[in-house]
């Protein structure tokens, strides 16, 4: 076996997508005489700096020999990759052996790109060191990602499918021709083992990407069969190619245990923490509050893109006990999910009189409360039940604001009950 790991050929602004190099890699492998076994779609770290939309890596496993997988991949890059673009920096690692059998510190590598950094002159020694060929484009930064791809199959356990159609090359660039009736049946009908299809509260189809390039949709889903069945009910614009990639999507994969003393910056979290100030909604529509374990604070962001999900934030209370997921960028968490874990379930009031039912009055600070037509008094404030409208469990952003690689609460597994949105 050969594992062939591929990298950063897209741009931003000229389009093209990682995942159409490598289905182009494993059918010109095919056409060689070669068996292409799998291809995986790896999400690597949502926040590092230099990413377009997904930081996508990918690899494909074949039984083709290292010196015709490194010819054919480095072909299609020189072809395909958007170079002209200065953030598009493509690399290429050809290991031989199957892919289970990696080294460990391949391994290592692979899980520390989904929740870490990495310097592409460490990713380039580890590769020789493990006796990869290694081929790089501009400043090779994609040999990160392509080395991660390599070390992928090793390193993880959880795995998802995601099913994606290609447009025919001359339709690149213009608008998708798409029948959202027919992705809504779809997506109903095999609805949760195929998820983020749509988003049926706003009314959005989720599946289909809005920058240029080639992709005309993808469906995610737990069972490859299901996604692609789903793909086969969709009414659009002709389909060029297809495949279905095997991915860490919708796993969570990214999400680090931690604490918010010692969070950092450019690393997606899950922290337990207790809400320390009243949500606030601001310009934007966006809606921030803190968090606090212990003396450490830590600035919690729901954006207006995440749209009803804020409701459930400005829901929260001091006092409420959270489970927070989300990336640090900027000193603040941007709220992927939380859980609630114990609400506060009381406020304290003026007191009202147990003779009149008046409200009473201040008598003075730090002499407590009078009723001013019976002159009955009380100690201080007393506490009065809330009716809170969030209940113990999981919330989440909705389909149309999911990063890639989050985990749908539809999936289940989660250690508290789940309100999930589709």
């Amino acid at each position: 076996m050969t594992v062939i790991g591929l990298d950063d050929t897209d741009s931003r602004e000229r389009g093209m997508c990682t995942t159409y190099a490598a289905d182009t890699v494993a059918r010109r492998l095919t056409d060689a005489g070669a068996a292409v076994e799998r291809v995986l779609l790896v999400r690597c770290n949502p926040a590092v700096e230099h990413k377009t939309r997904g930081n996508a890596a990918l690899a494909v496993h074949t039984d083709a020999s290292v010196d015709t997988a490194l010819e054919v991949a480095a072909s299609v890059v020189d072809g395909a990759a958007e170079t002209g673009d200065d953030r598009t920096n493509p690399g290429v690692v050809v290991a031989a052996g199957a892919p289970e059998a990696v080294p460990e510190s391949v391994a290592a590598f692979a899980r520390a790109a989904v929740r870490d950094h990495h310097d592409r002159a460490d990713a380039v020694n580890l590769a020789e060191e493990a006796g990869f060929r290694v081929r790089r484009w501009k400043n090779g930064r994609g040999v990160i990602g392509a080395l991660a791809a390599v070390g992928a199959w090793r390193a993880f356990e959880e795995w998802t499918y995601e099913h994606i159609t290609y447009r025919e090359r001359r339709r690149w660039g213009t608008d998708r021709d798409v029948d959202a009736e027919s992705v809504f049946e779809a997506a109903d009908e095999y609805y949760p083992t195929v998820w983020d299809t749509v988003d049926r509260e706003s009314g959005e189809v989720v599946c289909v990407p809005r920058t240029p390039g080639p992709v005309l949709y993808g469906i995610r889903g737990d069972d490859a069969a299901a996604c692609r069945a789903v793909a086969d009910r969709i009414r659009s614009e002709s389909v060029d190619r297809e495949r279905t990639f095997v991915t860490n999507q919708g796993t969570d994969g990214h999400l680090r245990e931690g604490a918010v003393s010692t969070a950092r910056e450019g690393r997606s979290y899950r922290l337990d923490a207790t809400v320390r100030t009243a949500p606030e909604t601001r310009r934007g529509g966006h809606v921030f509050f803190r968090v606090g374990d212990g003396e450490a604070e830590l600035r919690c962001a729901a954006f207006e893109p995440t749209k009803r999900f804020r409701d459930h934030v400005r829901a929260l209370r001091p006092g409420d006990e959270l489970t927070v997921c989300g990336e640090l960028k900027d000193g603040t968490l941007k709220l992927e999910k939380f859980a609630v874990r114990d609400l506060d379930r009381t406020e304290l009031v003026t007191p009202t009189c147990s003779s009149c039912d008046r409200s009473m009055e201040s008598a003075g600070r730090g002499q407590g409360y009078r009723c001013r037509d019976c002159g009955t008094v009380a100690d201080g404030k007393v506490e009065r039940q809330l009716d809170r409208e969030l209940s113990v469990g999981w919330y989440e952003v909705p389909p149309r604001a999911r990063r890639h690689i989050a985990k749908p609460l539809v999936r289940g597994g989660f250690d508290a009950p789940t309100h999930p949105e589709s």
